[in-house]
């Protein structure tokens, strides 16, 4: 496949970064220090937003071709994560074995009521990942979604031209013919703007959480816990000043809000769950991700997109791992005639 492919000539999603194994440990309560949490449930599951998505798509049935592309440890996690993929239909031709190294995982302490999550990480060889070994020229994708920012070390690095090594790689890959995407992680750090900024400029679909976009904006999206819808629509518009040109998609528990560049916006709810039914949020976020990059692929209408992305994350919740929720799109969408839009856990 030649660089002068055209976007409309292409098909697929090439999903590029961090490759993680969570340990999913359902606990009675999270801890104070020195104090003793009970484990109810232990469970291994996918993590990482290439491996998130392209699981997600796949179990979605998506039918355009799925690569992932990344670093593995040389050990039996990595093995099961080639192997995963392979079993799912997700090409691996550019995800490669790092010998020496452990691969990335997460224990993922989740409370048994509310799902609420807290996460003890292991970079492993995710933090040597710098993108090298992609060869966008072989590849037809039609996106490259490259996630988490925040947590690629080597692509978190300044880059003399583009800002940062990300911004680089997302231009490489926009220079190859493709549409660009992005997800970053969750954290308490004051580095949003200076490692995220650089990229939104490379950046064609930006989707974030609601915190994500106030840390990278700067915009208040939350005033005493109450979702300021606003603060939402403001932190969009200043996304696109900040360089994205299509499609900013914020996601949050009461909903998700997005804008195209045209101007088009819309507001979307979550869907009203009955109490119990959420057995974790994990891969929640990935699997909004997955449904509006689903929709932006086969240039469904915004509210599809939405939609979508609002009844994949619903049934991520349905399970404590990251993608074992998921199922068929027919399935997911009828996640909405099921329960309707209103409060969660009536």
């Amino acid at each position: 496949m030649s660089e002068s492919t055209q976007p409309n000539q292409r098909s697929g999603l090439l999903s590029g970064g961090n490759w993680i194994i969570d340990q999913v440990k359902i606990i009675d309560v999270y801890p104070k220090h020195e104090q003793l949490a009970n484990i109810y449930t232990q469970s291994q599951g996918t993590g990482g937003s290439p491996y998130n998505v392209l699981l997600d798509l796949a179990k979605m049935g998506a039918q355009f071709p799925l690569e992932g592309a990344g670093l593995v440890g040389q050990d039996a996690l990595g093995q099961y994560i080639v192997d995963d993929c392979k079993n799912n239909g997700i090409a691996t031709e550019m995800l490669s074995v790092s010998p020496g190294t452990s691969t990335s995982y997460t224990d993922v302490m989740t409370e048994k009521d509310g799902g609420r999550r807290t996460f003890f990480h292991n970079r492993g060889a995710n933090a040597t990942w710098d993108g090298s070994e992609i060869d966008f020229s072989a590849s037809s994708a039609k996106i490259f979604h490259l996630g988490y920012l925040l947590l690629l070390d080597e692509l978190d690095k300044e880059d003399p031209e583009y800002g940062t090594k990300a911004a680089a790689l997302l231009a490489k890959a926009r220079a190859a013919g493709m549409k660009t995407s992005i997800d970053v992680v969750s954290e308490d750090s004051d580095r949003f703007f200076k490692i995220i900024a650089p990229a939104l400029k490379q950046v064609d679909y930006c989707i974030l959480n609601e915190v994500e976009a106030s840390k990278v904006t700067g915009v208040k999206v939350r005033e005493d816990g109450k979702l300021l819808e606003d603060g939402i629509a403001q932190a969009c518009e200043k996304l696109f000043e900040l360089g994205v040109s299509e499609l900013v998609a914020i996601h949050f528990p009461e909903g998700s809000y997005a804008l195209r560049a045209n101007g088009e916006k819309l507001l979307q709810g979550s869907l009203a769950l009955p109490k119990g039914y959420i057995k974790g949020a994990a891969g929640a976020g990935d699997a909004f991700c997955a449904g509006v990059l689903f929709g932006v692929h086969e240039d469904w209408p915004l509210e599809k997109c939405l939609m979508t992305g609002t009844c994949a994350a619903t049934a991520c919740m349905s399970d404590p791992t990251c993608t074992d929720g998921l199922r068929s799109l027919e399935d997911c969408l009828a996640l909405a005639e099921q329960f309707g839009f209103g409060e969660d856990e009536k």
